[in-house]
């Protein structure tokens, strides 16, 4: 609910604002608060309230304050804490530890199984598995490429554009594309992508919901999130997409079933080979 109240807020009222910012300073005390008090200490009328809860989606106050619970008590207490030149490692490990569950938190919740489920079913049938992904998402895409290969699925991770370029016109109808990019906004994989469907292939996406690249798959997974933007890298939204992939990994092995155990078996054995004996 933290998480929805910071994403809506530049666009509820100037009144509505007020309670907002009320509930990402105190919510607990708001969890707890009857309607006046949330209006004196907000400064609006008590109507305001009950619309900026509907602003919300949330039926009245009481839908609102259990949703607002309900997140509370997941143990998440910083939505969106920036980190500052004088914070302790402990409030480093702190605020990014809580930053990361946050997004997960709201990545789970928001996950369409029924996509998800169609991109599972896509993964488990194809040919073979091709996954873009260039800076960041070029190492989320050879995490991916380490998992799926695994599974029996003739797997090529491409962080190079032109690799993926040169690829894409190869592709045929059966073949399976992961696309991942963090702002989905990126030429030259939009580009690939575009052949790649040309071609017939399918085109799995894992981007932000209003990127164009997520116009532009046949199926998208997405990973909706807001980073701190003093820190370098987009920390978070690589996590997240490490996760989906596990999903997505996980979700085909589960199709493949018992033949996929014993391949997975055999490679296990061969590498104790590689392995200091007396350590397993």
């Amino acid at each position: 609910m933290l998480e929805r109240i910071k994403t809506v807020i530049d666009s509820l009222s100037k009144s509505e604002r007020k309670v907002a910012e009320l509930v990402i300073a105190q919510p607990n005390l708001v969890a707890n608060a009857p309607i006046a008090q949330i209006a004196d200490l907000a400064d609006v009328s008590q109507p305001t309230v009950i619309r900026f809860c509907r602003s919300l989606n949330c039926s009245g106050l009481q839908d609102f304050k259990l949703r607002l619970t309900r997140s509370l008590v997941s143990g998440v207490p910083y939505v969106h804490s920036m980190v500052s030149s004088d914070d302790s490692a402990h409030d480093l490990a702190r605020k990014l530890f809580d930053n990361n569950i946050s997004h997960l938190l709201r990545c789970r919740n928001e996950l369409d199984t029924e996509v998800l489920e169609r991109a599972i079913k896509v993964l488990s049938n194809t040919h073979k598995i091709e996954v873009w992904g260039q800076g960041q998402s070029g190492a989320v895409a050879i995490d991916a490429q380490n998992k799926f290969f695994r599974l029996g699925v003739p797997t090529v991770a491409y962080t190079d554009p032109h690799m993926h370029g040169m690829s894409a016109s190869m592709l045929k109808p059966g073949d399976a594309v992961i696309a991942v990019s963090n702002s989905g906004r990126t030429l030259d994989m939009l580009r690939s992508v575009e052949i790649a469907r040309d071609a017939g292939a399918d085109v799995i996406g894992i981007t932000h919901s209003k990127s164009p690249l997520a116009k532009r798959c046949n199926i998208c997974l997405y990973a909706d999130t807001m980073e701190d933007p003093d820190l370098y890298t987009p920390m978070i939204t690589r996590i997240v997409h490490l996760v989906i992939i596990d999903v997505l990994a996980v979700g085909v092995a589960l199709k493949r079933g018992p033949e996929l155990i014993d391949q997975l078996e055999k490679m296990k054995r061969n590498m104790k080979e590689k392995r200091v004996r007396g350590h397993e």
